[in-house]
């Protein structure tokens, strides 16, 4: 735009740099941070599971060609071997690294961020509930919840805590774990669902809830049940264990429903829909780096845009500042 006094003032997109991602075992993760990384101009520095390292390998090393053949560096393309001394390269990697973006659990993640010398935006890390309100359709809240455990049990966005009105605990529970149980769900129950649930079938993959399981993620055919007695208890339980990923309500309550999307603090908040769509395919984005539970810079899926700053660029023809401006 330009200015009274003639400055042309533009702002651009720019690339972050370089860009330092520690991953799980998952090759197609390899070719999925490449294409984001390349296309939005950043050069990136890989760190992989220790599993899949030597498919890694193959990968990179075909990307790499790719990149000669088309007259562009290798070296925009690192793969760390597991056994080098990768955190402290990576974490201390002030000056080299221009962001580090760790996935997987919150081990990682914590070590990474307490240790780290360089930005870091943390991902992966989720602590997902559903909240079952009082008015919410029976029929589909068990696909729901069904979906949204076992459809992918070990992915961050995969139900850790089903939350229960008590006024449809005892329709709800029995249908719902009867579900679960098919897909060998192991279920903590807190006293009042166990209860419901052990007059209904008693089965071994029903066990009373302890403390640790509530604000737990299991990544695993595991998940907790809470009962509350009010929509109010069901908030303040989610708040107090929630890890700011995505959090879903099942009502027919539009009150209920906006209060929830509008107080409950996580990067998506989901209405009547399964917590496995918070993904950047789903959301239209395309690939992702992950899940950001953080606020700054980006939040949710993180797609390209993500990997993009900007600066701006001024033009002028030997303009000065006065005092008066």
């Amino acid at each position: 735009r330009r200015r009274p006094n003639g400055l042309i003032i533009e702002k651009i997109t720019v690339p972050l740099g370089v860009i330092g991602v520690i991953y799980e075992s998952r090759p197609d993760v390899t070719i999925d941070l490449t294409a984001l990384a390349l296309k939005t101009g950043n050069a990136i520095v890989l760190k992989g599971g220790k599993e899949s390292y030597y498919t890694n390998q193959a990968i990179v090393a075909a990307i790499k060609k790719a990149l000669r053949a088309n007259g562009l560096s290798p070296e925009l393309v690192h793969l760390v071997n597991p056994k080098d001394d990768w955190k402290k390269d990576l974490l201390g990697g002030s000056g080299l690294i221009d962001l580090l973006v760790p996935r997987g659990g919150e081990g990682l993640i914590k070590f990474v961020r307490e240790n780290a010398k360089v930005p870091v935006i943390e991902t992966g890390a989720g602590v997902c509930h559903i909240f079952a309100d009082e008015s919410c359709d029976l029929a589909k809240a068990v696909q729901i919840i069904v979906n949204s455990k076992v459809q992918m049990p070990s992915a961050c966005n995969a139900l850790d805590t089903l939350v229960v009105h008590k006024k449809i605990a005892a329709k709800l529970l029995p249908v719902a774990a009867d579900a679960l149980f098919l897909y060998g769900v192991e279920i903590f129950a807190d006293p009042q669902s166990y209860r419901i649930l052990n007059r209904h079938a008693a089965s071994a993959l029903l066990k009373q809830a302890r403390p640790e399981h509530f604000g737990r993620e299991f990544l695993s055919l595991k998940m907790a049940i809470k009962t509350v007695s009010s929509f109010s208890d069901g908030l303040k339980f989610i708040k107090a264990n929630t890890s700011y990923h995505t959090e879903s309500i099942l009502t027919a309550d539009k009150k209920h429903a906006n209060e929830f999307l509008k107080t409950i603090d996580a990067a998506v908040v989901m209405h009547n829909a399964s917590l496995r769509f918070t993904d950047g395919g789903q959301f239209g984005m395309g690939a992702e780096v992950g899940i950001s539970t953080q606020k700054i810079h980006a939040r949710g899926p993180m797609g390209i845009d993500a990997l993009l700053s900007y600066k701006w660029v001024v033009r002028g023809e030997g303009q000065i500042r006065v005092s008066k401006e």
